[in-house]
């Protein structure tokens, strides 16, 4: 397989996959009740524990970290074959896949903000990346309650992080994934900053 195939094949394995947006899915066609007309409006984990809760939070999050796999094991796979690096192969699956979770072609390109299936990236492409930024996410989620500001923190990290652990070569990437997190809150730092933003909870609304 030549190199330019393999990439061609990675980003849309990557892509494909990543328009699966679990919440999406999830809500409107189990649940008949679209998560996006709901709560922030937002297709993602966070909002659809608010607004639904129950068991199916875990199918949602089964999806989103399933497609983050699978699409950077179609990298992996491909460049591999190709002759190429395997863990770059990983890193521009990863990427699409959460090009795909937020921008879903078949759902409008309104999708979520990537968190959870960012948060598989990291793990996939070298465990000490994924434990250094999930680390950091839940240490301020758990003291803060804020989502956003775990999420933010951790997608600021990443580049840093894959730099320290992986090398220069791939600060790159990974800051291409920690910008695409940071911009896709860009509202939620502005309710942070104004104090409005809401907190994590438990609950399920009435």
């Amino acid at each position: 397989m030549s190199w330019p195939l393999a990439v061609v094949i990675t980003i849309g394995a990557g892509y494909f996959l990543g328009c699966f947006n679990g919440a999406i899915i999830i809500s409107k066609y189990i649940l008949k009740d679209d998560i996006r007309k709901h709560g922030s409006g937002n297709a993602g984990l966070t909002n659809f524990l608010r607004v639904f809760g129950g068991k199916l939070t875990f199918a949602v999050i089964a999806c989103d970290v399933l497609k983050a796999v699978l699409g950077m094991l179609v990298g992996n796979g491909l460049f591999a074959f190709a002759g190429g690096d395997a863990l770059l192969g990983r890193f521009l699956g990863g990427i699409f896949v959460l090009l795909g979770h937020i921008f879903p072609v078949m759902f409008g390109f309104k999708g979520g903000k990537g968190i959870l299936s960012g948060g598989t990236v990291a793990l996939f492409m070298d465990w000490r990346v994924g434990v250094t930024v999930l680390a950091l996410f839940v240490v301020l989620v758990a003291a803060s309650r804020y989502v956003s500001l775990g999420s933010i923190a951790a997608g600021a990290t990443f580049p840093f992080a894959c730099w320290f652990y992986l090398g220069m070569v791939y600060f790159p990437f990974g800051a291409a994934v920690g910008a695409l997190v940071v911009f896709m809150h860009r509202e939620n730092i502005g309710r942070l900053i104004r104090g409005e933003e809401s907190k994590l909870s438990f609950q399920k609304k009435k």
